[in-house]
């Protein structure tokens, strides 16, 4: 191993993934149940990677280079999907803490397929 590998691995772990950001932003503006709810689905989407990783499935990903880039190509489109959603919302950030706009099945949803789409988790095995 190499110092520049270590740094650049020291510097992937510590940086929060998508999958963090969304928790701590649901926090802020629906609440800290809102939160719980987001890091349940952040945990669920990781499991189709994991059965991934475990299956092989990963490993063809990174073979196959047009693979990868379809699940690449998919998350971006998902995460330009959800700024365009929160631009075209009206008003300020809600950090009374209450539970509002969207039901926690759609905050589960949202989480899910940021962890899902993540090609972090193919590339690395694991992410968040």
């Amino acid at each position: 191993m190499t110092i520049a590998f270590l740094v650049t691995s020291f510097i992937v772990v510590v940086t929060p993934g998508t999958g963090v950001v969304y928790t701590l932003a649901a926090a802020i503006s629906r609440g800290y149940r809102a939160s719980i709810v987001a890091a349940f689905g952040c945990t669920v989407g990781i499991v189709p990677q994991m059965a991934a990783a475990i299956l092989g499935l990963a490993a063809v990903l990174n073979a196959s280079a047009l693979a990868f880039q379809t699940v690449k190509y998919l998350g971006v489109a998902y995460l330009i999907y959800l700024a365009w959603i929160t631009l075209r919302q009206h008003g300020g950030i809600d950090v009374t803490g209450q539970f509002a706009g969207g039901s926690a099945g759609r905050v589960i949803l949202t989480a899910v397929l940021i962890n899902l789409l993540n090609p972090e988790f193919i590339v690395i095995g694991g992410g968040g």
